[in-house]
Parts: structure tokens; sequence; C-alpha cells
């Protein structure tokens, strides 16, 4: 976001959106964002927590629930919202939902985006095509921001502060990193190319990562202290 103020496509991108969408999916979409970014909860950072709620309500005061989130085709009202999780997200996969008294079992691709729409051939109203919102909401420490995910990681406070190698289990397996000496929180480490997979006008994503300060687990030397200090109590010297 520039220092003059957020524009309206940033606005979007910060809630996980490619650009204009449903009013239903924004409002989720905020929902979710304002949730996973919360200050009181595991994962949440107070600056993202301010950033999200100044870009729901630049939307909505511009007019971004109403006209300029119109749908791009129409559709009954109680349209159900294919939810995703960012698992799903990478690699496709099934999906589950109710509408107008039927099942619905659907086949993502991998690569769908928050916003955009999974077609149906044939399963509209007089042999039509249906038109499914997505949404991908944040889940097992995961979320999804535009093409990239965001995720935390615990890191020794050694290891921040002194630098050096650090293993991330990453959705696509686990990956070194390195960190530089001096850095001061918030630390964010980006890997990329491990976002969500090029699809359509979609680059490929790249994960970004932010270290948490975790506290440092004992050395080898100071495990052995412990363990004989609890084996060799005054009791037991005493007897």
């Amino acid at each position: 976001m520039s220092a003059s103020g957020p524009s309206l496509s940033q606005a979007f991108a910060v809630l996980g959106l490619h650009g204009p969408a449903d009013t239903v999916v924004v409002a989720r979409a905020f929902r979710l964002a304002v949730k996973a970014a919360r200050p009181d909860l595991p994962g949440g950072d107070d600056a993202r927590f301010r950033r999200v709620i100044a870009a729901y309500r630049l939307i909505q005061s511009r007019g971004g629930a109403r006209a300029a989130l119109a749908a791009p085709v129409r559709r009954p009202a109680a349209l159900p919202v294919v939810g995703l999780t960012p698992h799903q997200a990478l690699k496709g996969g099934q999906a589950t939902l109710r509408f107008c008294g039927r099942t619905l079992k659907v086949t993502v691709p991998p690569g769908m985006r928050t916003g955009e729409h999974l077609r149906l051939k044939g399963a509209g109203a007089g042999g039509g095509d249906l038109y499914l919102p997505i949404l991908i909401r944040a889940c097992e420490g995961l979320t999804v921001v535009g093409d990239d995910l965001h995720m935390t990681w615990p890191t020794s406070r050694r290891l921040l502060a002194d630098g050096g190698r650090v293993e991330i289990h990453t959705p696509a397996g686990t990956r070194p990193a390195w960190i530089t000496p001096g850095l001061t929180d918030p630390v964010r480490l980006r890997l990329r190319g491990l976002g969500l997979p090029a699809r359509g006008k979609h680059g490929q994503g790249h994960l970004f990562v932010h270290l948490t300060p975790a506290e440092d687990p004992p050395s080898a030397a100071e495990d052995l202290l412990a363990r004989f200090t609890r084996v060799w109590t005054p009791e037991r010297l005493a007897a």
C-alpha cells in the first residue's frame, strides 16, 4: 500500500481477492481475513489486522460492495459458495455442497483463486451452466492473499538474534532458509514459487513465512544438567 493510501485494487488484494466479486464473497473474505489477522490469536498480526479493516472500509466507501461487485452472470441469490482450504487451492480436489435440495460434488482444479467462479456445465436452470463463486478459507495455519500463501513458523530466539539456517515445514515439504543476524521483529521470509500455481492470467505465487520468536530448546549440556538435577535431588543425596 502506498503512503498516500491504498488503491481499490490493493484493498481487494488484502482480502485475498483479485478484483470485483459478489457482495457475499467480499463479506466472507473479510471475515476470514480479519479472523486470521487478529493479534490476540496465534499467527495474528496487529498491523495486518488494521490493514484488513482499512481495506474493507475502503471497498465499502467506494460502493465496491454493491455495483462494483456485480456478478458477471445472473445467478440465484441463494447460490452456494465453494469453500476451499489453501491445500485444496494448491492441489485441487473435491468439494460437496447443497443447492436447491440437491447434493453437488464438484471437482476443483488446482490454482483457483478467491472471487473466481467454477463453471458446472448443464447444472443450472433449464440445463444451462451454473457458476459457483470460490472462497479460500484460512486453515491449518495457512492463509491465501491473492496468489500468495502466508504462514507462521516458530523460530528460536537465539537463531533470530544470531542468524543461521532454519528448516521450515511448508505445504511443499521441508525447505531450508537462512536468517540474517540482527533482524528486527517482525521477520518475514519469501520462498519463491511455493504459492498458488500459475493458472490463466495469474502467475505463480510465493510463500511468505512469518517467523515468530519461540523459546530456545536446551543445548545438549543443558539437557544433561537438567536430567542430572532431576535424578540427584537433595532427598536422594540425603538417603
